[in-house]
């Protein structure tokens, strides 16, 4: 309480003191003339204006300029005399835009050698978003959600088991349910989903994606911990009217995608329906371990969605999404369906089978008042129904989430656009059904709140913001969580940053830990109260955070250098215990120290023209109390580098390589096995390659690819997988690759909008 009251008094100084703010909307860049030689010469006093409008400001002696952006277009002119005016789209996301004009006389027309990267870091907002734009979602195959990271060493990928195929994410060397995951900024990836909802949304539906790294704004929720990722999907207003996507890989894995797009004639209305389907029929097992490498599935999702845009600043949208997904895995041979004799089960085949049925509906309502564009109000609401029925070996889980969310939000400000704030009310409600084998584990949670969030930006170099909500959980009472962050640019190219607050989630311990049942481990919950979901207390973390971005020319070449530093220091965390006990896991209140250190380094460059290279290097200091020891969070790799090689040539080919190197882990403690089942203390280091070829002409795209080119794999990821009804057996000891190499193929075929 000391923290909280502490925190609270200094948010309420720091408001009143007006040395905070929220995110600015400003574009910022240079205008240039190129000379023949390719010399750049700043260009002063040229126009640079909203298309349309009188809004608009001269580049200064450096040939530099900012500018606020409008609600109304994002079309930016840029003029000068004895030079051809030109509009570009501009975005806020893009970070610096250098802007070449060559002189009329030698010249017919205006060049903007300005290229949209495929992930920037934005400059202007208080809060360091990595901004990722399709063109990095395509340096891969992007199957679904779960398999857009590869190329960002901002994010781990890991399979979560040997038996499910199922990959997770972790950021700050956190679990993924501390991500906040938002689609278009309402909650989308959580309660009995957090581990498996990105899943759910395949990659060519994404239209782009925002990283936050530590605590986000207090609009969104108190639930994000390390930070959140908001997934953009195709809009209908500026989606192509056709967009097919088709993969197979040599494994067997087939999948269609069909997007569709439309306005509707003579209204302000657009629409898009989204298709997804994917089948994997045939068995592989090329370790020869006896269980599948993958699961087989058959699985089906499909979205479609609303638009409108009036002329009066009104917009209102809304859509539907179902998923059906059907899944089976274990040992080669195994059948679906196929019931388990619990007397004997050394005569059956250990089997998984998993069924998924979800429906969302969702609708969003807002103005923005024309003649005062820093004036709006918005409306957000969402419902879910999510099912999902088990069976792993001979233990049987079912679970049944409906949630419906509430969030209003207006806009304005004190004074002068200096002064900016937003507020709101919002309420979440969460009713879960769970059950594994007889014990059943249901619970309603209820959290009605509200949130003020307020923005101060003095000058140009220094923007802030400071937000506080409270609310009620039914459950735990109320609870206050304080955010801030600070942004200074002490020059036009320089950008620092700081931010710190809190954040509180229920942990959902069966859903989140699903993967622990394709093992012989009992679970077992140290409950200390009849009140709380599982008998234990919510989760409640701090996180600081404090990053450096500069852009910089190399050899005439744009490039960027960042470097972050994350702390999250739990006052509570339900403790996920493996080491205990080889045949159980224990899940408790943590009594003790558990912590998060996170350093990265990241380096972007564009060494020739369309040849980008992206350098990283990440460490992490991952520690939890566990039995009154403080040890490293297993499975978690303290070090990590990573490049990637994005070239384009002229003539639409694309190649794109990425290489990992992953630290050594520790493993759970296993020395009470039998010496034949037993782990080493830590896993070896390993790399991993990725690369990919594609080619374009007009509406048709190919392209090739290979995963883990190297042929990395964990030998033996399965213990016991000879017996697997043995209490040794366990397929979640997964630190490595499972499959090996593995080739893809594709085509994507598009056809734009009139």
């Amino acid at each position: 309480m000391k923290y909280i009251s502490l925190s609270i008094c200094l948010l309420m100084t720091v408001v009143t003191s007006g040395l905070w703010a929220q995110n600015t909307t400003e574009i910022n860049g240079q205008v240039v003339e190129l000379k023949e030689d390719g010399k750049k010469v700043p260009l002063t006093g040229a126009s640079v204006y909203w298309l349309g409008t009188t809004k608009g400001s001269a580049t200064d002696p450096d040939g530099n300029f900012k500018l606020k952006t409008i609600p109304q277009t994002d079309k930016l002119v840029i003029s000068f005399v004895g030079f051809r005016s030109d509009t570009i789209t501009a975005s806020t996301s893009s970070g610096p835009i250098l802007i070449a004009l060559q002189s009329d006389e030698t010249l017919e027309e205006v060049t903007v050698t300005h290229e949209q990267k495929s992930t920037t870091f934005s400059f202007t907002s208080s809060l360091k978003i990595e901004e990722v734009n399709e063109k990095e979602l395509l340096k891969a195959a992007c199957c679904n959600l779960s398999e857009s990271f590869e190329t960002l060493p901002s994010v781990d990928v890991s399979f979560t088991d040997a038996v499910t195929g199922v990959r997770q994410i972790q950021m700050l060397g956190l679990a993924g349910p501390y991500t906040q995951i938002t689609r278009e900024n309402m909650p989308n990836v959580r309660g009995l989903s957090a581990n498996y909802g990105l899943t759910y949304t395949p990659g060519t539906w994404v239209d782009g994606m925002q990283l936050i790294k530590g605590v986000g704004s207090v609009v969104n929720g108190f639930e994000s911990i390390a930070g959140q990722i908001n997934v953009e999907l195709r809009k209908p207003e500026e989606a192509d009217a056709l967009y097919f996507n088709s993969y197979v890989n040599e494994m067997g894995r087939m999948e269609g995608n069909l997007n569709l797009a439309t306005d509707i004639k003579n209204t302000d209305w657009s629409t898009a329906l989204l298709l997804h389907t994917s089948h994997m029929p045939f068995e592989n097992d090329r370790n020869s371990d006896g269980f599948l490498d993958n699961t087989l599935y058959n699985d089906f999702i499909g979205l479609n969605r609303w638009k409108y845009i009036g002329a009066n600043g009104l917009m209102a949208q809304f859509g539907v999404k179902f998923t059906n997904l059907s899944k089976t895995g274990g040992q080669v041979g195994f059948e679906r369906g196929t019931e388990i004799d619990p007397m004997s089960p050394q005569n059956s085949l250990w089997g998984m089978e998993s069924n998924t049925r979800r429906i969302e509906g969702w609708a969003k309502i807002g103005k923005v008042f024309i003649d005062m564009p820093w004036k709006s109000y918005g409306l957000q609401l969402a419902a879910t129904a999510h099912q999902q029925d088990d069976v792993f070996g001979l233990r049987n889980y079912s679970g049944k989430q409906t949630s419906l969310y509430a969030n209003f939000v207006y806009q304005s400000i004190f004074w002068n656009t200096n002064h900016k704030f937003k507020t709101g009310l919002s309420w979440m409600y969460d009713n879960y059904e769970e059950q594994l084998l007889t014990d059943s584990y249901d619970r309603v949670e209820s959290v009605p709140g509200a949130f003020f969030e307020y923005t101060f930006e003095p000058s140009d170099k220094v923007s802030a913001v400071a937000g506080l909500r409270t609310d009620y959980h039914n459950l735990f009472g109320f609870f206050a969580t304080p955010r801030a962050q600070i942004r200074y640019a002490p020059s036009l190219n320089t950008v620092f940053r700081v931010s710190g607050g809190r954040g509180q989630r229920t942990a959902n311990l069966l859903a989140e830990n699903r993967n622990l049942l394709a093992s012989a481990r009992n679970f077992v919950i140290e409950s200390n109260s009849t009140d709380t979901p599982y008998g234990l207390d919510a989760e409640v973390a701090w996180n600081y955070g404090v990053n450096l971005t500069q852009y910089l020319t190399l050899l005439d070449r744009e490039a960027s250098l960042s470097v972050d530093f994350y702390r999250t220091d739990f006052q509570n965390q339900i403790v996920v215990d493996l080491d205990r006990n080889t045949q159980a896991v224990h899940f408790y209140n943590l009594e003790g120290e558990s912590f998060s250190n996170s350093l990265q380094l990241q380096a972007d460059w564009e060494i020739l023209p369309r040849l980008d290279v992206r350098l990283a290097y990440r460490w992490l200091d991952v520690k939890t109390t566990y039995s009154e020891q403080l040890l490293e969070k297993p499975l978690v790799s303290e070090h990590r580098a990573f490049g990637n090689l994005a070239y384009a040539t002229n003539k639409n080919w694309k190649f794109d390589v990425t290489l990992n190197w992953q630290g050594s882990r520790r493993l759970p403690d296993t020395r009470s096995n039998p010496e034949q089942y037993r782990l080493t203390e830590r896993s070896p280091n390993f790399y991993t390659l990725n690369w990919q070829v594609s080619k374009a002409w007009g509406r048709t795209e190919i392209y090739l690819g290979m995963e883990n080119a190297l042929n990395f794999r964990q030998d033996n990821p399965i213990l016991a997988s000879a017996q697997p009804f043995s209490p040794f057996f366990d397929s979640t000891m997964v630190w490595g690759p499972i499959f090996g190499r593995n080739t893809y193929a594709g085509l994507r075929y598009r056809i734009g909008r009139d």
